[in-house]
């Protein structure tokens, strides 16, 4: 009988429960809808929208964008396509670029490949100089590098570069290089030879040639400008015009299949290929806002990067300048993924990479995020850095002081953006050979040679090591960190 009881009682309540679950499933859909006391986090869900989409949208563009950088300049110094900048002495200050070399002379200019396709005619290396540097799609994606390194090997040769889809012949004699974007940029370094002057440097720059194909065979010949004088913006803007100059990309080049849902977000903005560019009051706004802040979002994670293999000497504060992504090269593109994050740190703080680095690459280039202490360096604070008297490179090392906010050279009355072993010679050494650097608003007495002006600015310190031996590459080689003096 008690069974029986019991039975009964626990259909009864299965019953009342499935009654239930039935009920509750009739009025009230499992999900579906936010929980009851949720609210809107923005009153203006549209402009929320347009804020996301810009934002991410200026990580991901951060490579095209500081190249497009290049042909602005350029474009505003009077140099269209196939004139080459060629400066006659190492850069200014008002040379306004990415972590530039004030050691030897750039040369750089742009093409666009739409009329065809254009010759590079590179000499070969001598005694006298030779050439080191990239040829890059809009994508700031080296497709040739050139040099002794390079493509031409340090011989020299006829580059030819091709546009997307160029299925022609190419003509006896010639090193064909597949485009997949229509604008070009390249960068080159004039460097001299050991007995060689920077003028014969900037002579041996000026037999690079530089043409379309359909000029032959007589093309005009190539223009020159030495801006050496001029003042050469190519930064970023980070206001609106990022998106402006974003549409003026997007118009010429083609879309890749990784970059579509970009593309759909873009569209969302008023930037589409083909459609006029003409954002409402409310986009620019948003557009303004998101560039400001992911500008702000790259300097946090410039200062204080996550990845603890670019330390490059544990216990100090230098951090590799050269990291790569993990193919060792500079596209962070992946069977599964874009990179997106680590290839904006990349291309917000440098331009120009080679295709691939290896294991011990020409130069190095070290950064200082923080004195010895680890604190941040400060405006209108003196440092000292001290080089030891051997330093292991087969040619020669560079200390040079950007300003932190701009990540380009300091103006200052001297026009001095660094110094190097080049300058050992007028400057003050320490007893054990080893030399001791300055940099803040105002020198030490009596060390006006080892003094690198700060202008009040942030500084941002980059030791660049040009044919680092083993010494350096195992680390068995320290330098010092920055040292705070008041």
């Amino acid at each position: 009988m008690k069974k029986v009881v019991t039975t009964n009682i626990c259909t009864i309540i299965l019953a009342l429960s499935l009654s239930f679950v039935t009920a509750q499933a009739q009025t009230d859909p499992i999900g579906g809808k936010p929980a009851a006391d949720a609210k809107v986090s923005v009153s203006d869900l549209d402009y929320q929208v347009k804020y996301q989409r810009a934002f991410e949208a200026v990580l991901w563009s951060m490579p095209a964008i500081a190249v497009y950088g290049f042909h602005r300049a350029a474009a505003e110094l009077g140099a269209g396509a196939n004139v080459i900048l060629a400066w006659s002495k190492p850069a200014k200050p008002n040379l306004e670029a990415l972590t530039g070399n004030n050691q030897v002379p750039y040369i750089t200019s742009q093409t666009d490949l739409r009329r065809g396709p254009v010759v590079i005619e590179v000499p070969a290396a001598s005694e006298k100089a030779s050439l080191y540097g990239q040829i890059v799609d809009h994508w700031q994606i080296t497709i040739a590098d050139i040099g002794p390194s390079g493509i031409d090997a340090g011989k020299g040769g006829k580059v030819l570069l091709t546009p997307p889809g160029y299925a022609d012949q190419v003509p006896s004699g010639y090193i064909e290089v597949k485009s997949p974007s229509y604008r070009l940029t390249f960068a080159f370094r004039s460097v001299p030879g050991p007995s060689a002057s920077m003028s014969q440097a900037h002579d041996y720059a000026q037999t690079l040639k530089i043409y379309y194909l359909s000029e032959l065979p007589n093309p005009k010949p190539t223009k020159f400008i030495d801006p050496i004088n001029m003042r050469y913006s190519s930064l970023a803007l980070y206001d609106e015009r990022w998106f402006e100059e974003l549409h003026n990309i997007i118009t010429v080049e083609n879309v890749f299949p990784r970059d579509k849902v970009m593309m759909g977000m873009l569209a969302s903005l008023g930037i589409q290929k083909g459609e006029p560019y003409n954002p409402d009051a409310k986009t620019k706004k948003a557009m303004r806002q998101a560039v400001v802040d992911a500008y702000f979002y790259m300097q946090q994670r410039a200062l204080h990067p996550d990845d603890p293999s670019r330390i490059w000497w544990q216990g100090k504060h230098w951090f590799s300048g050269l990291f790569s992504d993990k193919n060792n090269e500079f596209s962070y593109e992946y069977t599964d993924r874009i990179d997106i994050d680590n290839r904006a740190d990349r291309y917000f703080s440098a331009t120009y990479f080679p295709k691939k680095v290896g294991p011990k690459p020409a130069a190095q280039y070290l950064f200082a995020l923080a004195d010895k202490n680890g604190d941040e360096l400060q405006g209108g604070k003196l440092y000292s850095f001290t080089m030891p008297a051997k330093v292991p490179v087969s040619q020669f090392w560079s200390l040079i002081v950007y300003d932190l906010d701009t990540w380009a050279f300091i103006y200052n009355p001297l026009e001095r953006a660094g110094l190097s072993s080049f300058d050992l010679q007028n400057m003050k050494k320490n007893s054990d050979g080893s030399v001791t650097l300055y940099l803040g608003p105002q020198p030490p007495k009596g060390l006006e040679k080892n003094w690198i002006p700060t202008e009040g600015k942030r500084p941002l310190p980059v030791v660049r090591i040009y044919g680092g031996t083993d010494e350096f590459w195992d680390k068995s080689w320290e330098m010092p960190d920055l040292e705070l003096m008041n």
